[in-house]
């Protein structure tokens, strides 16, 4: 039996949520599923210091009026949180119902020992919470051998930022094309010696990430198909050549061997380049006056198609999940599905969190305060994103730092054939010992 929550106290009694200094209005209210109830339970949930966790303590006391339950938090820096879990959850604690996770760095690690509870019949039983409206990137990401471990409470996808003054003095388009960015960048850097024709991340583990976008459209993955290493493939050694020739041929600066987003954003943020592609959930970051000198002339738009198309990331930066070990199943499982429905999932987006629900991000309320342009980049890249944006393996950091090697290789003008070639041995070597 489902319920619907009394409406005339919850979001729409003028329920606010205060985030970063915004005041934002809640209208509508999420159905809990009542199949068992879960009065004078306490349900546990363990929490990232995070925008999304202090909106969601806002409106948690409408959910225990309306259960009956108690939600007890227990909320932790993002290292604290990674230290907690793994000696928590290795032990085999009762003591956490619900945990916020890390698909790209947990996922694959959590549901293999057995940390997650199988949600499938959950997720894929509810029609009306509607387990399709989650787009298939951050989906399949909080997916482990065909069963739902998590549900995806923030995403962020690969983004072009560009220069709108420069391009149209320049006379050119918006770059629709990996083919077109390098253009572009060029000439704009001919006009503009002092401007860098495209900036990006250049740490060897920091820039995996962005370059992924790269990889997969031009054709290149970093696993292929039997689980061996595929970094050595022509696709791939054509993404780290092109990626390396990017930012080294249209620039007259010093190239920073060590940037990661910080670094490389100044740069676009001082005035200093005219493209750089990275999250989208950093665009604040771009078009606030009081940390871009260029914040009225940033634009927006989907990631230039390769080879293969455009396919830039599209992943889930956290999730929820269920402690296996947890004796509050069913409780654990309606908090979350009242925490992800979409009503709640419409009132984060209003405040900058951006969730993976399609519908919501098919909404004008839910993007009114977007940049129209941010709104149909994300739009597209939702569509054509891939799930991943690193290796998808245990030890996700030591990966990074294999797969990198070539991309700093490339941007240093280095032989990139040869960096790709000891790279494909080193994680050939990692992949068989991740494994075991």
């Amino acid at each position: 039996m489902k319920y619907r929550s009394k409406t005339a106290r919850f979001l729409a009694a003028a329920t606010t949520a205060v985030v970063a200094g915004t005041l934002v209005s809640c209208s509508s209210s999420p159905e809990i599923d009542e199949s068992e109830g879960i009065e004078g339970t306490t349900i546990r949930v363990t929490l990232a210091n995070h925008v999304w966790t202090e909106t969601i303590k806002d409106l948690i006391p409408e959910f225990e009026e309306e259960t009956g339950a108690k939600v007890e938090i227990s909320q932790l820096a993002e290292d604290q949180l990674s230290d907690q879990y793994n000696v928590k959850l290795n032990a085999g604690t009762d003591e956490i119902d619900v945990l916020m996770y890390r698909p790209l760095q947990e996922n694959k690690l959590f549901a293999s020992n057995g940390y997650l509870s199988d949600i499938t019949e959950q997720a894929e039983g509810d029609a009306e919470w509607d387990w399709s409206d989650f787009q298939s990137g951050p989906a399949s990401l909080t997916t482990y051998e065909d069963a739902v471990v998590g549900v995806p409470i923030i995403t962020e996808r690969t983004v072009l930022y560009y220069r709108k003054d420069l391009l149209e003095e320049a006379g050119l388009e918006v770059p629709t094309t990996l083919e077109d960015l390098d253009a572009a960048a060029a000439a704009i850097h001919e006009l503009h010696p002092e401007v860098a024709g495209y900036i990006g991340r250049t740490g060897k583990s920091a820039a995996v990430t962005q370059f992924s976008a790269f990889l997969f459209s031009s054709g290149g993955q970093w696993i292929d198909e039997d689980g061996a290493s595929a970094i050595d493939s022509d696709e791939a050694r054509g993404a780290y050549q092109y990626y390396g020739d990017l930012i080294r041929n249209h620039t007259d600066a010093t190239i920073n061997p060590e940037m990661s987003w910080p670094e490389a954003f100044a740069v676009f943020q001082q005035g200093q380049a005219a493209f750089i592609a990275d999250a989208d959930s950093l665009y604040k970051n771009m078009t606030d006056p009081s940390q871009s000198t260029v914040s009225d002339q940033v634009g927006f738009a989907a990631f230039p198609e390769g080879d293969a198309g455009s396919k830039p990331y599209n992943v889930a930066a956290w999730a929820l999940a269920i402690n296996e070990s947890s004796e509050n199943q069913s409780a654990a499982w309606q908090f979350i599905q009242w925490a992800t429905s979409k009503e709640i999932t419409l009132e984060m987006s209003k405040l900058g969190v951006m969730g993976a629900r399609t519908s919501v991000w098919e909404d004008a309320d839910a993007t009114a305060e977007y940049p129209a342009e941010l709104v149909e980049a994300i739009k597209v890249n939702g569509e054509n994103g891939v799930g991943e944006d690193r290796p998808l393996v245990i030890q996700v950091a030591e990966a990074r730092e294999i797969v990198g090697e070539p991309i700093v290789a490339a941007i240093s003008g280095g032989d990139v054939d040869a960096a790709a070639e000891s790279a494909n041995e080193a994680f050939d070597e990692f992949l068989l010992e991740d494994a075991e």
